[in-house]
């Protein structure tokens, strides 16, 4: 008989979520906890997802099959008000992950001046062997699971890596389904007919390229006199160069999972757009040099953007990194131990949760735009996001000399002061 001796100790508090990438994270808060002098209380409260959910659905395959999928939600903090953050589909999908990109949420949101706490969430498959009908079904379904935990003022979900407008489209009609009525501002990122704005697709990309071009005209670089190297070449690497091109800079590498591509003369971004665009990949584009995807981080330019995935620029390729400024398009491309090594080397570092803030504040104005039932032009959108990031950066650099700190201390600073004060001043209930 088994007793309460023999039965399994618990993991530790934290283990369920607990990987590198979230190690990573919560380093990051650490050091800017240790710069504000951040009290203990605040740190307990701060440092750990207030809510996790896991839950495992059955979906019917076209072929008559059924396949268990698991998927996750998770919400960082609920002291700023509704959560908010992406949904993605990847086969690597984890607690761990989306507890990560929940916290470094709040303190994007936070920087950014945003009315929400951090969340994050995902299933775990493969949305490329599944077809469309399929992809439906398990958003359906996991939208259906996430109802006790989710509302337009409470989580508010949207697209992230493998998931888009469609996605939202379907998790929008399930939602609205449960509740008896049509709730738009459950989701952003939706298509514009159902109440969504043509700015959102373009918003990570566009705020990347208003950082730069904010960051270049301070240090007085021109920025038609750089050269840039873009890793991605997706929904965000796409549209960086896109701009980038537009404004007349040069364009010397960039890359995807397919492999790289590099041209010291600069690339031919709308060609290569074109042939990405019948392709589905950078590889096989004549008008460059063919070259491993991974080797793209290490070509010589001024101007380094990662827009892949998490953890690229690491201990192990840091030195070789052979730029003047990086720029974090992607969610956590740079670990501490690279962070150290580039600014020993004096590369500086905008930090993702500025540099690709441009999608959480659009989805903010969406979300604004479905309460009030009032459209506003993209033109006008664009323009109080680049006003929004011009104000966060301000906010960074004065940080940053203010506590003698490098620049992802000091946007951690600015956000974690700003999530702690509202927590002390919100006190613990009861």
């Amino acid at each position: 008989m088994t007793t309460i001796s023999d039965a399994p100790s618990t993991p530790p508090q934290g283990n369920e979520w607990e990987t590198a990438f979230y190690g990573a994270v919560t380093a990051q808060f650490a050091r800017a906890a240790d710069a504000l002098e951040l009290d203990d209380e605040a740190r307990a409260r701060l440092v750990q997802p207030r809510r996790t959910l896991t839950v495992n659905f059955p979906v019917r395959l076209d072929d008559g099959s059924v396949e268990n999928f698991t998927g996750y939600r998770v919400q960082h903090t609920l002291t700023m008000g509704p959560t908010k953050g992406g949904l993605r589909y990847a086969p690597d999908v984890t607690m761990g992950e989306c507890a990560a990109l929940a916290m470094l949420m709040t303190w994007k949101c936070a920087l950014l001046g945003l009315p929400y706490g951090g969340a994050k969430g995902g299933v775990r498959c493969d949305p490329a062997r599944l077809s469309a009908a399929e992809v439906e079904r398990v958003t359906r379904r996991y939208a259906a699971e996430l109802i006790p935990v989710i509302g337009p003022n409470i989580d508010i979900p949207a697209p992230d890596v493998g998931t888009g407008a469609r996605e939202m489209a379907w998790f929008y009609d399930t939602y609205s389904q449960a509740v008896g009525h049509a709730v738009p501002e459950i989701v952003t990122g939706k298509p514009a007919v159902l109440g969504g704005t043509e700015a959102r697709q373009p918003a990570t990309g566009l705020g990347v390229t208003y950082i730069i071009e904010d960051l270049l005209a301070r240090f007085g670089w021109p920025l038609t006199e750089q050269r840039f190297v873009i890793q991605g070449f997706g929904n965000v690497g796409a549209v960086v160069a896109g701009e980038l091109h537009r404004l007349g800079a040069r364009v010397v590498g960039v890359a995807d999972a397919g492999g790289g591509l590099a041209s010291e003369d600069g690339l031919d971004i709308p060609a290569l757009q074109r042939h990405v665009a019948a392709h589905s990949t950078v590889a096989g584009f004549a008008e460059a040099d063919a070259i491993p995807g991974a080797a793209v981080l290490e070509l010589p330019c001024d101007v380094l953007v990662p827009a892949a995935v998490e953890a690229q620029i690491t201990a192990g390729n840091a030195d070789r990194i052979d730029c003047r400024l990086i720029v974090e398009a992607a969610n956590g491309p740079t670990t501490p131990e690279a962070d150290h090594r580039l600014a020993e080397r004096g590369i500086r570092v905008v930090p993702d949760v500025l540099a690709n803030g441009g999608g959480v504040t659009v989805s903010y104005f969406e979300w604004v735009q479905s309460h009030q039932k009032y459209t506003w032009d993209v033109a006008e959108i664009q323009e109080r996001l680049r006003h929004q990031l011009h104000v966060a950066l301000n906010r960074i650099l004065q940080a940053a000399e203010r506590h003698d700190v490098d620049w992802r201390t000091a946007a951690l600073t600015v956000a974690v002061d700003r999530v702690a004060q509202a927590a002390r001043l919100r006190a613990v209930y009861p």
